[in-house]
């Protein structure tokens, strides 16, 4: 890291969060995402460990084993964009990875893209578009994957196809919307300052403009997951409690056994995965009016975990063991339950999201599900299988899929996403 970004990172002392972190997008996420608040924690070694911050301003080392934004502790806004690739020049698109790598070593770090917003020339565009001047890093992270469509033989790498970068299968009430699914690259912005990850996400954009083009893009508020064990649980926007035993980043057993693909996974054309993962992106509309409708008993059954206390049936606290046989057979938490799925587990950072109205006067709401995992065949395709026998798909829809291979992490200033890909 230059000396420039390792200044503008010590800069970034601990300060009372923004009125702007408070309020989020139009104060949306205020209620749901109060309980949520967090930037008690951030990540050091790319994602290897926890350790304690002042405050939502600070930074996220960039370089790593791993790419951040996976086990670091969530941050409570996102900015989720995939990309299609429009050059066929397969040179070109390497360039881009290299630039794109040092503008998110400088965003992640607080710092302007290149030689920044202002000063320049008159005659040229700024570098950096500027929307961030002023704010903190709020422990911005960046975090790319790719998707299947970019092994198609456009870049010469159909033998390094992974074989579990698979094609998703149809699943019993999917009504996916192609023009929000799939893309060739994500790159997934998590911060604590809306503002900060919509300007990483611009950024990226504007450098890739000729080379790539934003195929579909999700706002998120109110995260629905916790990657930090003394954090208390997120509510979704049905107002239970998610993810009560999700994967904490401090548990280095349970990231290597469930999250992060070593070498033995990662063998013949896909070794270049060797400390990656995989990403699964769902957009799920919530048909909140339907539920706020529906009686508490019933909520409670379906989801299989009372509202008040998060406890499963039959307990009293949150993170009491549950008893599978004691709720419904359809409830949500047995059959999400990794006892019911042969040890299946996912590391969850979803987001809630509200993008307006339908058309027919109802909230466009839902969860922006996203979850890693170290082989989708043993984790998500089965849980979601297993979901399909599920008492709340009355109240969800799956609208938005899409699969990507999320490289390791970048070692240092001359490491560059997806070198080992390239190479």
């Amino acid at each position: 890291m230059s000396e420039e970004i390792q200044e503008q990172t010590a800069a970034a002392e601990p300060a009372a969060p923004s009125r702007r972190t408070v309020i989020g997008w139009g104060g949306a996420g205020l209620a749901l995402g109060a309980a949520a608040a967090g930037g008690a924690v951030a990540l050091s070694a790319g994602g290897d460990t926890t350790a304690p911050v002042a405050d939502s301003g600070g930074a996220v080392p960039f370089h790593g084993v791993h790419q951040s934004g996976i086990a670091t502790a969530v941050q409570d806004r996102l900015h989720f964009a995939s990309f299609d690739v429009k050059t066929k020049d397969r040179a070109e698109l390497i360039q881009l990875l290299k630039d794109w790598t040092r503008a998110a070593e400088r965003m992640t770090a607080g710092a302007e893209v290149g030689e920044g917003a202002y000063g320049g020339l008159p005659e040229a565009p700024p570098d950096d578009t500027g929307e961030a001047l002023g704010l903190k890093p709020s422990r911005l992270t960046l975090t790319i994957g790719f998707g299947p469509s970019l092994f198609d033989g456009r870049f010469g790498l159909k033998d390094k196809r992974p074989g579990a970068l698979v094609d998703l299968p149809k699943f019993p009430g999917d009504n996916l919307d192609p023009a929000r699914s799939g893309g060739d690259i994500c790159v997934q912005a998590c911060a604590d300052d809306p503002q900060v990850a919509v300007h990483a996400i611009r950024n990226l954009a504007r450098i890739g403009f000729g080379k790539v083009a934003v195929r579909w893009s999700q706002l998120g508020f109110g995260k629905t997951s916790s990657t930090t064990p003394d954090a208390q649980t997120p509510r979704n926007l049905f107002g239970f409690k998610d993810g009560t035993r999700n994967i904490a980043g401090t548990e280095t057993d349970r990231l290597a056994k469930h999250v992060w693909v070593s070498g033995k996974d990662a063998e013949g054309g896909a070794a270049w995965m060797d400390g990656g993962s995989y990403l699964v992106a769902r957009r799920i509309r919530m048909n909140v009016e339907i539920w706020d409708r529906t009686p508490l008993a019933e909520q409670e059954d379906i989801f299989g975990r009372d509202k008040k206390e998060g406890a499963p049936v039959g307990k009293a606290k949150e993170h009491d063991e549950p008893f599978l046989k004691a709720m419904k057979p359809d409830a949500h938490v047995r059959l999400a339950h990794p006892d019911s799925n042969n040890g299946a587990t996912l590391l969850r950072r979803g987001y809630s999201f509200t993008d307006g109205t339908d058309g027919l006067g109802r909230l466009e709401t839902g969860l922006f599900f996203l979850a890693y995992q170290k082989d989708v065949r043993t984790g998500f395709i089965p849980v979601q299988t297993s979901l399909a026998a599920d008492a709340l798909n009355e109240y969800i829809q799956h609208v938005g899929s899409a699969l990507y291979a999320v490289p390791p992490g970048v070692r240092d200033k001359d490491d560059w996403w997806g070198r080992a890909l390239f190479s």
